[in-house]
Order: C-alpha cells, then sequence, then structure tokens
C-alpha cells in the first residue's frame, strides 16, 4: 500500500484540506496546448525540420495569422522554440522528447482508437 511517507504525489487524508495542485493543473495545460488539431499538425510538421510561419501556412492550408497565433502558443508552452533569421522566424523542435511523446500518442490512439472514437465525453473537434 503507498501512502504519502513513500509517494508524495498522494494528498495527506490526515492534514487539512489541500491547496489546488499546480502539479496536475500544468500537467493538463501540457495536454491542452495539443489539444488543437492544427497545432498538433504544426508540431508534426515541424518535427520534421525547422520551417518559417509561410511554410507553416502553406503546409496546414490556413492563413498566416493564424498560423502565428498557433506558433505562438507551440513556442510559449515549450513545445517549439523560435530564432530570428533576418525578417523570418524559424521554428523548430528544441527537446527530442516532443518526438518521443506524439510517436507514443499516436500509438496509444491507434491502440485505444475505437474506444476515443465512441467516447461522447469529449467533444470532436471543430477544426
Amino acid at each position: 500500500m503507498t501512502n504519502r511517507t513513500t509517494d508524495p504525489a498522494l494528498p495527506d487524508r490526515g492534514s487539512a484540506p489541500e491547496a489546488p495542485c499546480t502539479h496536475l493543473d500544468t500537467v493538463a495545460k501540457f495536454f491542452r496546448a495539443l489539444a488543437d488539431p492544427t497545432r498538433l499538425k504544426l508540431l508534426e510538421y515541424v518535427l520534421r525540420g525547422e520551417r518559417t510561419s509561410a511554410d507553416c501556412a502553406a503546409y496546414a492550408g490556413i492563413s498566416q495569422p493564424r498560423i502565428s497565433v498557433h506558433l505562438s502558443c507551440l513556442v510559449a508552452c515549450g513545445y517549439v522554440t523560435a530564432r530570428r533569421d533576418g525578417k523570418k522566424l524559424r521554428y523548430s523542435v528544441g527537446d527530442p522528447r516532443v518526438a518521443d511523446l506524439i510517436v507514443l500518442a499516436r500509438s496509444l490512439a491507434a491502440d485505444n482508437a475505437t474506444a476515443l472514437t465512441c467516447c461522447s465525453r469529449i467533444p470532436d473537434s471543430q477544426g
């Protein structure tokens, strides 16, 4: 049996009400950043090599301003880095674990495709 002494991630049931768990909030936010299909598509594209926002717009088939919003989110959340090259920003994935995460997510989604397709608690994305 695991208790608070051996697993600090578990709440101590004998103490005062616990404060909001910012660690779990952060992990949830980490996944929300990937929940948008356009951001996921862009992240997978940038995993294959450094890209400009124009490259990304052409690939995704959406406007430059929308691409900039999505890329800014990916940068702000730490999935992608941006470097200035003259007037352009070039985007790349700075942490190789992001690729591992995407491969694992695709594998888990494939293994659970029937359940995910039938899940009515999480709505399908609209775009």
